[in-house]
């Protein structure tokens, strides 16, 4: 969304700060808050006089948009002129810097975004307080326009810190404003050796202030992050912005090149233009040099030669007390008061629901990948064709730096939809960086090979084999998988550690157990290594095998008794680990075994998680490849595609699945998988209106269950026979068996399955009109279900008590109660529950239409998603109540209101839900 207050085109930006604020407020304590009101005030005052928009409000300082150059430069002398002659409080003195620029800046949701944004930022940081600068675009727009008695003088060109080019700034000069002040605060005036810049410097505000806070009681602070992810640029970014705080300047060392230790001392003094004296010790001379003024060393790229540098970097410390240094690293350099900022990835835009023009140029990965795109091919712009495309380049290279820059300097030759495309080869296709970098990060593969050559034997072995996971691992699955050669279970962890300390591996935050994971763009290149080394296919089995194994172990979770939350949570957490390995067995000529096993023991999580079209994928998948093998496992996956098939409303399939695993069951010569098998069956009869049918294989399913001292299978054969009986009118018989079935639920202690069929029986007589019975036994299994800690149990029976309360005329109670099963459901991920607790929402806040339009547009897009849709009947009953809402609320309206819904993240769904507006 972009803010409709801002203008638009071509803007006049003005940023505003006190100069010494911190000062201010220790000075005044209490009183410093009326001396900002009175500062925002005459600023403001001048900057609306004039026809200027406020943007943003920070602390001190202020920023506004004017449509003409002229009106905001009569605006900041207007203003500097009421703060000078302003009564301060305790006679304070207040001085205000301002920096004003001309450009076209993309306007968001957040105000302004874009490089001429950070340029009138920068020109306003270069200023001293009381100064008004102005850029070369805004002199041009003035021309001869200046207001009376004012002038503009010519500072020349400046380099300030985040921008490519040179900037040539004005300073205002007339009656009322001081004219003398020192030269500008820029990297040209003040003492320092940092590179100027060739490419401007995007984002990274959060990064920059927080290193900047560290430095003020950390003695060094180094910055580690994987190769290409922007450690050297972000330390001289950091550098610049702290250039005018050290009086004995910033100095960069650049260490990439020196391959010597002895050599260290020689490149801090080349950086310090420090010369060797006959006779003293260099370090003797470098001691002298950075003793006596506050001095910033910045020491870049220090992991191949870091004990040589910790050496020469701890003797200028303890000598040093006004020294402090600034590192890049991919690991610590273990120094006293070292504090270690590892630097993240770029932002990356969240989702689907965030590429739009507005959303994506907040994201930091998109802005580097449009600058340096237009940096190649100066024509290039982001629209409505490319978005979607440039999104996902970002997305698939992990937010890094280097990656995002060589993909956009392929903009030259390939559009966006194209290089998305090819990110499969991501090494091959991110190559040609400028000649003047370092050969590692000419290509992307080459920053890697830097990082992976200093590793030991251990860790080289390592990093390849933990490429066989995808997403998060556990330390067990490790162990278990990767172990071999020089990596031994017993040091897995110390191994695991030390990848993490030198940036190749990540650590989950926040998890129950511990969970690690790469970054997917060092993941692929991991895969190559192990691909080289020969071992790809023997880890890949053993991944493979561990995964089948921890199905296994959850199988019992799922299929005695009501699913086991935790279990759930457990596969969830490995959910593309089960990928991986149901992808690498079915590509396996000899992985038809592993197949089978997985999606045997996998379809209830793919049921419970409402992963329908993905599950049923799996298992026709592994049908297929087995044909007719006669085996339990089997039998239990053709159970599984019909529970999936029916889920999906595809009855037919579903029919055809639960008959074939019948037939294959009562081969097997099982009661118990025949008594099973009997009752899936008999459901999609029931659902298809066969009673008849159902009946009799319930009944079958009873005394096969029986016969084999199964009363668990035979108690719940008998609440689905008792529903037979109830939708066939025989009230008596079916109460008959619904007490049955309680009295061998509990005579076997199966909490579940009692409120199961309390709530079997509730929904009878719901259906009778009896609804004193229902609430009474809706309630009792409520309780049973909360006392035992069975989550999504207690999620289907606050909707139908929901259900109840709506036909009763209670909304409020029926919206609480509905409002809980999503809250719920989506705790636990049960995207169809929310979809059916979503619809029940909609039902009864027709006096909101839109609202109700909403929720079925995010219920329509999450069975869209999971491939549940609703009945053909219940398809024609939502077609008619949104007909009812447009006539409410107007069919425009209805249908914008079912868009945005379709349209919500997951995250937006469950807050809309919760709210009542």
């Amino acid at each position: 969304m972009v803010d409709p207050t801002l203008p638009v085109g071509t803007v006049t930006l003005v940023f505003t700060d006190i100069e010494g604020s911190t000062r201010l407020l220790d000075e005044l304590g209490d009183a410093y808050a009326q001396l900002l009101t009175d500062h925002h005030r005459i600023v403001s005052t001048a900057a609306e006089a004039h026809g200027g928009s406020r943007v943003d409000a920070a602390g001190d300082g202020l920023f506004y948009a004017f449509l003409t150059a002229r009106g905001a430069l009569a605006a900041a002398v207007e203003a500097q002129r009421a703060l000078a002659s302003h009564d301060w409080p305790t006679g304070a003195r207040v001085a205000v810097r301002m920096g004003i620029h001309s450009g076209e800046p993309i306007s968001a949701s957040t105000g302004y975004v874009g490089i001429d944004v950070h340029r009138a930022s920068r020109i306003c940081s270069a200023g001293h307080g009381g100064q008004v600068l102005v850029s070369e675009a805004t002199r041009a727009l003035i021309g001869g326009g200046l207001p009376d008695g004012v002038t503009l003088r010519d500072l020349g060109e400046h380099r300030l810190r985040g921008l490519a080019d040179p900037e040539r700034i004005y300073q205002v000069v007339g009656a009322g404003l001081r004219a003398d002040f020192p030269p500008v605060r820029s990297l040209d005036t003040l003492p320092n050796n940092l590179p100027r810049q060739l490419s401007s410097f995007v984002g990274r505000d959060r990064e920059i202030a927080e290193a900047e806070e560290r430095l003020h009681d950390a003695t060094t602070l180094t910055l580690t992050g994987p190769g290409g992810v922007g450690k050297t640029r972000l330390a001289l970014e950091i550098g610049a912005h702290l250039v005018d705080d050290f009086e004995g300047g910033v100095w960069l060392v650049e260490l990439a090149s020196v391959s010597e230790g002895e050599l260290v001392p020689d490149a801090i003094a080349a950086a310090l233009g420090v010369k060797p004296r006959p006779g003293v010790d260099l370090q003797q001379t470098l001691v002298e040099a950075v003793a006596a003024k506050p001095t910033l060393l910045i020491l870049d790229n220090c992991e191949h030669i870091l004990d040589p540098v910790v050496a020469a970097a701890d003797e200028l410390l303890r000598h040093c007390p006004k020294l402090q240094l600034l590192a890049t690293s991919r690991e610590a350099l273990g120094l006293p008061g070292e504090s270690l900022m590892p630097v993240p990835s770029l932002s990356l835009p969240a989702g689907a629901e965030a590429e739009d023009l507005a959303a994506l140029t907040e994201c930091d990965a998109v802005r580097l990948f449009i600058d340096r795109a237009r940096a190649v091919l100066p024509g290039f712009a982001v629209d409505a064709e490319n978005v979607t495309a440039i999104a996902q380049i970002c997305r698939r290279l992990d937010g890094i730096p280097l990656a995002v820059e060589l993909a956009a300097a392929r903009i030259r030759s390939l559009p966006p939809y194209q290089i998305a495309a090819r990110l499969d080869d991501r090494f091959r296709l991110l190559t040609g960086g400028t000649r003047t970098s370092l050969p590692r990060h000419r290509t992307l593969r080459a920053a890697f090979d830097w990082s992976f050559e200093l590793l030991s034997r251990a860790e080289q072995e390592l990093v390849p084999r933990l490429s066989v996971f995808a997403g998060s691992f556990s330390l067990e699955a490790a162990e278990a998988i990767c172990s071999g050669g020089a990596v031994t279970a017993a040091d897995m962890l110390d191994l695991l550690s030390r990848l993490i300390d030198r940036s190749l591996l990540q650590a989950e935050p926040e998890t129950s157990e511990a969970r690690y994971r790469m970054l997917e763009t060092i993941r692929e290149y991991a895969q190559e290594r192990l691909g080289e080394s020969g071992e790809a296919e023997e880890f890949h089995r053993r991944h493979t095998a561990w995964f089948t194994g921890l199905v296994e172990r959850a199988r019992p979770a799922f299929f005695s008794g009501p699913v086991q939350p935790e279990w759930v949570a457990r596969l969830a957490r490995d959910d593309d680990n089960l990928r991986a390995a149901l992808r690498w067995s079915n590509d396996d000529p000899r992985g038809a075994d592993a197949e089978l096993t997985l999606v045997s023991g996998l379809w209830r999580f793919w049921e419970v998680r409402g992963e329908l079209t993905e599950g049923s994928a799996w298992l026709t998948r592994a049908l297929a490849r087995v044909g007719g093998e006669v085996s339990p496992r089997r039998a239990s996956a053709l159970t599984g595609a019909g529970v999936l098939a029916g889920q999906r409303g595809d009855l037919d399939a579903a029919a055809a699945f639960h008959d074939a695993s019948l037939v294959l069951h009562r081969e097997l010569g099982t009661p118990m998988g025949i008594a099973a098998a009997c009752s899936n069956s008999a459901s999609i009869a029931a659902e298809r209106g066969d009673l008849e049918r159902a009946r009799q294989l319930f009944g079958e399913s009873i005394q096969m269950a029986r016969g084999a001292g199964d009363l668990h299978g035979a108690a719940f054969s008998l609440v689905n026979l008792a529903d037979v009986a109830a939708r066939q009118g025989d009230a008596e018989e079916a109460d008959r068996l619904y007490a049955e079935s309680i009295e061998v639920f509990r005579s076997i202690g199966d909490d579940f399955g009692t409120a199961h069929a309390m709530a079997s029986l509730a929904q009878a007589a719901r259906r009778r009109g009896d609804r004193a019975t229902a609430r009474q036994q809706y309630r009792a299994a409520l309780e049973i279900h909360e006392r035992t800690g069975d989550r999504r149990a207690e999620a289907r029976l606050s909707a139908l008590l929901g259900d109840l309360a709506a036909e009763e005329g209670d909304q409020a109670e029926a919206e609480h109660l509905y409002q809980h099963a999503v809250a719920v459901r989506g705790a636990l991920g049960d995207r169809v529950g929310v979809a059916h607790a979503l619809e029940r929402l909609a039902g009864i806040a027709e006096d909101r239409p839109e609202r109700s339009a909403a929720l079925l547009g995010a219920a329509d897009a999450i069975r869209t998603t999971v491939g549940a849709p609703l009945s053909p009947a219940n398809a024609r009953r939502v077609e008619q109540f949104l007909t009812e809402l447009g006539a409410a609320a107007g069919p425009e309206a209805i249908r914008a209101a079912f868009a945005a819904g379709r349209a919500s993240s997951w995250q937006a769904v469950l807050d809309r839900a919760a709210r009542r507006d």
